[in-house]
């Protein structure tokens, strides 16, 4: 079984930063894909950020040269580095991570961003 646990969310203030973490239950290479999402109030959860199966990045449009996304491998974490935040990003954040046929999902992160 995998346990992927978020930490980092917050109340920060607009142009503030956030960095989230996701440390997984084991190594991340084992993961086909990895990547973080959020769901807003009422919204459907979207994608932010994540890495493909050839290990390049992606981002959705909304976060392009705000958020960052990154792991240690020795550490078994991925990280959102967030800059420049907005109130549209006020959401719970979940980290996810992919073995062929099963997706897993933390518990998510609250970030609030004040106006």
């Amino acid at each position: 079984q995998v346990q992927l646990v978020e930490s980092g969310g917050d109340l920060v203030q607009a142009g503030g930063s956030l960095r989230l973490s996701c440390v997984a239950s084991r190594s991340l290479i084992s993961f086909r894909t990895m990547g973080w999402y959020r769901q807003a109030p009422e919204k459907q959860r979207e994608l932010v950020a994540t890495f493909t199966i050839d290990d390049s990045t992606r981002y959705a449009d909304s976060v392009k040269g705000r958020f960052t996304i990154s792991r240690d491998f020795a550490k078994y974490t991925m990280y959102l580095q967030m800059n420049s935040l907005k109130p549209e990003d006020t959401a719970i954040y979940y980290c996810s991570a992919q073995i062929i046929g099963t997706d897993y999902w933390g518990q998510g992160t609250q970030v609030t961003v004040s106006p």
